[in-house]
């Protein structure tokens, strides 16, 4: 049976997949066909009672419920009135930093990370906030449209972030464990981004309007009284999950009954509003659910047919160091972010890749973080950077501007991966101080 486990089986079983995909077939049928495929042809497991049992078994994982809830708690909050909220309460400690304002995108973005846990909806929520207002102001379109692109990917790193109970479902790591390791490298990601605008300012400060800047220190206490029930909220949500008072899943249902309270009291927020969210939360949980039930017959599959476990042989056998399979693991996944949403660069290739990344002692916790920060990437890649279709959506400008617009803050990211690559205790030090 040594053929079966040869590369060029592993191939083929690729261009299976990329064939499907490439024909339209959704990205959770065209797993579950592949790994149906893979089982049948390369192994004597039966596929149907295989497909039965894991599609069973993944169906009411507790860790996963966490994933709809977080869903939900970002929806309700994308109907509120939160964004304005932040802009009030941020926007006056703001007004004397170089680049003044655009650090709402930056932090605004930050924050509401926290609370959706989605890099589209941050995009979202904050762009309709700030665009049209930092235009009127007389901002540089490029840094508004950078600043917000780059720094809504923090949806995906900042925990809640749906992305890594995605990684973790998928890993059997613990979700609680990647959530705390997600808070450095975003707080670090954050500084970059605001250390960039502040760069651009110092250097050509003419384009950074000037702003009112007569509030008093009790007028701009006051303001900032606007953000206290999102902060509510995150101390909420990440505070009894740090502190061991609730499992991430317990903390999703508190951050839902949090995020409707402080919705309702926008006064923005009813019965329709809160179908809307319903729905939208359904649909959007449904289709994750489908692709995590297809990678997971997948990974079931390859463990039929020892795939993984040759294939990280085989590389093994190129002698790579760990930062060499690193910089080779970049490149593959930001080429193919370039074609699939970052959920789905996740479930594609986590069974493979990470029995290769263990063998060459990387942490898979850190990987986790390493992994999000490349999708992050990839969402302000053309031509299928979610993040670049969700501004354009919003602004009508076309995709190549904001990708041009959100280019330097590609280079940032990729900054920051290259700093958790030199310095691991940036991704482990939250983890290893809260144990297990």
């Amino acid at each position: 049976m040594a053929e079966l486990s040869d590369p060029v089986i592993f191939g083929i079983l690729l261009t299976l997949l990329i064939a499907l995909l490439a024909a339209g077939v959704w990205v959770a049928l065209s797993l579950m066909i592949m790994a149906f495929v893979a089982i049948v042809a390369f192994s004597n497991a039966p596929a149907g009672l295989v497909l039965a049992t894991t599609l069973w078994g993944h169906s009411h994982s507790w860790p996963l419920a966490a994933l709809p809830l977080f869903i939900l708690m970002g929806e309700i909050l994308l109907r509120s009135r939160l964004s304005e909220d932040m802009f009030s309460g941020l926007a006056p400690w703001l007004t004397r930093l170089p680049g003044r304002l655009l650090h709402v995108n930056v932090l605004g973005c930050a924050i509401f990370a926290a609370v959706s846990g989605s890099s589209a909806a941050t995009a979202a929520t904050i762009g309709r906030m700030s665009v049209p207002e930092l235009k009127e102001r007389g901002y540089p379109e490029s840094l508004i449209l950078g600043t917000l692109a780059g720094s809504a990917t923090l949806g995906f790193l900042i925990p809640p972030s749906i992305i890594l109970i995605v990684y973790g479902v998928a890993t059997e790591q613990s979700i609680a464990r990647l959530f705390i390791a997600g808070v450095l490298p975003g707080i670090m990601l954050v500084c970059l981004f605001g250390g960039y605008v502040m760069v651009r300012a110092w250097m050509a400060p003419d384009t950074i309007p000037k702003e009112d800047d007569t509030m008093s220190l009790r007028e701009k206490i006051a303001a900032s009284r606007r953000l206290l029930p999102v902060m509510l909220l995150i101390v909420g949500v990440i505070g009894t999950i740090y502190t061991g008072v609730a499992s991430p899943t317990d903390a999703a249902a508190v951050g839902v009954v949090l995020a409707a309270v402080l919705a309702v009291m926008t006064g923005s927020f009813g019965r329709k509003e809160f179908i809307e969210a319903l729905m939208s939360a359904t649909r959007t949980s449904c289709m994750i659910a489908l692709i995590l039930f297809g990678a997971g017959f997948l990974a079931i599959a390859m463990g039929f047919t020892g795939i993984p476990r040759n294939l990280a042989t085989w590389i093994g056998t190129f002698d790579l160091s760990p930062h060499a399979l690193l910089t080779v693991l970049t490149v593959f996944f930001v080429l193919l972010g370039c074609f699939l949403d970052g959920i789905s660069v996740v479930v594609l290739t986590t069974s493979i890749i990470l029995p290769i990344v263990q063998a060459v002692g990387i942490d898979p916790l850190w990987f986790g973080i390493f992994l999000v920060l490349v999708v992050e990437m990839s969402q302000i890649t053309p031509p299928v950077g979610f993040n670049l279709f969700v501004i354009q959506g919003l602004t009508g400008i076309d995709i190549l501007r904001v990708a041009k617009a959100a280019l330097p803050f590609f280079l940032l990211l990729m900054l920051g991966l290259l700093l958790i690559t030199v310095f691991p205790g940036i991704v482990t030090m939250l983890p290893d101080a809260m144990g297990n």
